[in-house]
Parts: structure tokens; sequence; C-alpha cells
């Protein structure tokens, strides 16, 4: 019996060891296969090296064929070669460490690591950055699910002119959050997304807000970006563009 009561212990005992190894193998291989959307530990952080988790390259084949007819369509300006696939951490408001994904133009991509980097060091919070590509490139899904994203090849809403989203030179951050918003010539409001209405009231600050003079504006402007908050005509908070 008291043989019995031993093993017994010790087969719960390594049951229980087992969890964290289990968590941090899941952790592991979430950062290894860089899984955006993914909670990550800063345990898991640590051992893989936050260094490694901030960095840019080519677009790699599995993530070109997820953009392909979706972000990415045939085009005559921008091609493959000119976009880099950007991998970063963020915190969300919550505190948690989440693994981050953007595609871009190659000439911003240095500029995003650094201020994506500087803003995971002081815990600003972004709630989601995935490609739009898991949202079928549908710009309102991905921003009523206050989606962080960057390239898409399209047109301005409402007009025929190409979006600097379109050459990878535009980002848009916790866009629920930070709608775009127009008064209409009959003094009707024209609000993108179309859920985000409460969110026009800047007197009002939630989880998400970006507000003129905070750090994620501050280090934008500092890498020669242009707010869409300060535009006059119409507001797009959540938009940061470069020429």
């Amino acid at each position: 019996m008291r043989f019995s009561i031993t093993y017994a212990l010790c087969i719960v005992h390594c049951a229980l060891l087992s969890l964290p190894l289990h968590a941090e193998n899941a952790d592991t291989t979430a950062l290894s296969t860089w899984r955006a959307g993914s909670v990550v530990t800063p345990e898991a952080v640590a051992a893989y090296g936050e260094e490694r988790c901030f960095g840019f390259e080519e677009i790699p084949d599995a993530v070109f064929a997820r953009m392909q007819g979706k972000s990415f369509k045939e085009n005559p300006n921008i091609q493959r070669s000119d976009l880099r696939y950007v991998r970063c951490l963020h915190t969300d408001a919550e505190g948690r460490i989440m693994l981050g994904e953007m595609v871009c133009n190659q000439k911003i991509a240095k500029d995003l690591v650094e201020i994506f980097h500087e803003l995971y060091k002081n815990h600003y919070p972004i709630e989601r950055m995935v490609l739009i590509d898991n949202y079928d490139a549908d710009d309102e899904r991905s921003m009523r699910d206050n989606n962080s994203s960057c390239f898409c090849y399209r047109v301005i809403a409402g007009s025929k002119t190409l979006s600097k989203h379109a050459k990878g030179m535009a980002i848009d951050l916790n866009t629920l959050h930070n709608p775009y918003m127009r008064k209409r010539s009959n003094g009707t409001l024209y609000v993108q997304p179309a859920t985000a209405r409460k969110y026009c009231d800047r007197t009002k600050r939630y989880a998400y807000t970006i507000v003129e003079g905070d750090l994620c504006h501050r280090l934008f402007l500092q890498h020669g970006f242009r707010w869409g908050g300060s535009w006059r005509s119409y507001k797009d908070w959540q938009h940061f563009d470069k020429d």
C-alpha cells in the first residue's frame, strides 16, 4: 500500500510540473511559427529573445499566399518586392503580450519596428495586429474588430483615388476606438467603421484612444508621419501616413 501511495503521489506531482511546461511549449511554438494574434508570456519572450520579436523581412511565400486576391492584387503601382513583413510584440489594455504582424512598404519598415518596440516597452495598448487578409481585406470588418493594419491595395473610400494604404505607406491603429469621421453636405456624419459613432466624442477616453501628445502620436511624428486626427476637413484618428 505504501508503494502505491508513493507512486500515485509521484504521478500527480509530475502531472502538475508538466502544466507550465506544456504552456511554455505552446508559447514557444507560437513565437517560432509567429502565430499573430496569439498571447504569450513574459517568460516565453525572455527565453525566445525580445530583440528577435521585432524585425522585418521580404514577404515570405506563406504570407504572400494569404494576401493573394485579398490585400494584394496584380497592379502597376506596387509589387511584392516593394513590401516588407513586420513582426512585433504589443500589449493590449489588459496587459497581455500579443504577437503582431503587419505588411508595409519597405521605406517605412524600419520606422515601424522602432515605433512598435518603443510602444511595447512602454506598455502602450494596441488590441490587435493581424493582416487585413484575415478579414478578406474587408476594411470595415477589420476596423470593427479594432485591428491595426497597414497595406491593402484599395482606393480611398468614396473615390477613385488610390489610398496610401495601397502603397503600404499608411497605418491604421486601434481602428474601432479611433474612427474616420467627416460631415456630409447635408450635415449628417459619415463614420467608419459604422459601429464607432460613440468614439467620435473625443472628450471621452477609452482603452485604446489615441490622443494628441501621447506616446504613439509623438513617436509617429518623430519618424516623419502625419496624423489624420489633426486634419481639419475631416478626422481620421486611427491614421498615420508618410510620403
